[in-house]
């Protein structure tokens, strides 16, 4: 991941990589379902989209000429690829042969909340903010209001609930937030692609042997896996890890943390709409109140940071003039 200095950047370019994050990654949830419905075993789904992901950027690297090992930057991506793709995404791969898609992108969408929580050396400054604390407030009323119904539902004796795979989704979430953070405290000395190249590689490394413990290779015949699962497959590779997640971290050296952060209104959205479209999920109309009561409150959180910015920006031009 990339230091918080900012490089200019081709307008046009900022607009594909804005609208890469927000599309892409918003569909990559379905796309996920779908390999798992075709028959791809979820750690072994994973093996294989960060492993050749990683690989191919890799190489696109090794060809570009840049020094592609240094101990440090080896080391912290390590730790910041397992956090994200691994404990991060891999929840939400595995959760996602339980729960429908779109609300595993519900659930997702709290991350913002965890990045104010988690982020100390900032708390000084954050949680003095009267917006920021309203946004907090208001973001876990929303995760309640999510899990009011799976609650319920334990209480009423309604089936098999899913609040084990909703609770765990929060765990990755959390563990996502601490990636980004850990990675934003510890820049790499390198390029950003090669730190990305390592993540997805060190990721995909340990989802083969978690995928071993599963005996996901016992019962295994790839002949049995349907041609859409693969298709899943490769679109997370290209276009889910490749692209999206490279343009996630060229935004960040370019753009405001706060103007990138934006994708978590429109992932869930886009998730939402694949979700009930083209898999028949059925979302529940708190479910939904939950997504814009947590949307509500990331816009809050986002809208005290970027005045913040603005404020330090302006203070910064006064010293210049």
């Amino acid at each position: 991941m990339p230091s918080t200095s900012q490089k200019s950047a081709s307008p046009l370019l900022v607009i594909i990589a804005f609208a890469t994050v927000y599309i892409v990654w918003g569909s990559t949830y379905f796309f996920i379902r779908v390999g798992e419905q075709g028959g791809m075993p979820p750690f072994l789904l994973g093996a294989i989209r960060f492993t050749v992901a990683g690989l191919l950027l890799m190489t696109w690297c090794i060809i570009k000429g840049e020094n592609i090992f240094v101990k440090r930057d080896i080391i912290n991506a390590a730790v910041t690829g397992v956090l994200l793709l691994f404990v991060g995404n891999g929840i939400v791969i595995w959760a996602e042969q339980t729960l429908p898609s779109a609300m595993v992108a519900i659930l997702v969408s709290s991350a913002p909340i965890w990045f104010v929580l988690l982020d100390k050396p900032n708390w000084g400054i954050n949680l003095k903010n009267k917006a920021t604390i309203v946004g907090l407030i208001i973001g876990f009323a929303g995760v309640i209001l999510l899990f009011s119904e799976q609650i319920g539902n334990i209480f009423s004796g309604g089936g098999a609930s899913k609040l084990p795979w909703m609770l765990l989704l929060l765990l990755g979430t959390i563990s996502w937030a601490g990636g980004s953070l850990f990675s934003k405290h510890r820049p790499t000395s390198g390029s950003a692609t090669v730190s990305t190249a390592w993540q997805m590689l060190c990721a995909g490394f340990v989802y083969i042997p978690v995928s071993f413990i599963h005996n996901e290779y016992s019962d295994l015949n790839l002949h049995n896996i349907q041609t859409s699962s693969w298709l899943a497959v490769l679109y997370l590779v290209i276009f889910g890890s490749i692209a999206a997640f490279s343009a996630y971290v060229w935004l960040l050296q370019v753009r405001p943390a706060t103007q990138v952060s934006t994708y978590a209104y429109v992932n869930p959205v886009i998730a939402v709409i694949l979700g009930i479209v083209f898999a028949g999920e059925n979302i529940s109309v708190t479910q939904l109140a939950g997504l814009f009561v947590i949307l509500g409150s990331v816009l809050l959180i986002n809208l005290a940071k970027y005045r913040k910015e603005k404020l330090i920006e302006l203070n910064k031009l006064d010293l210049v003039e």
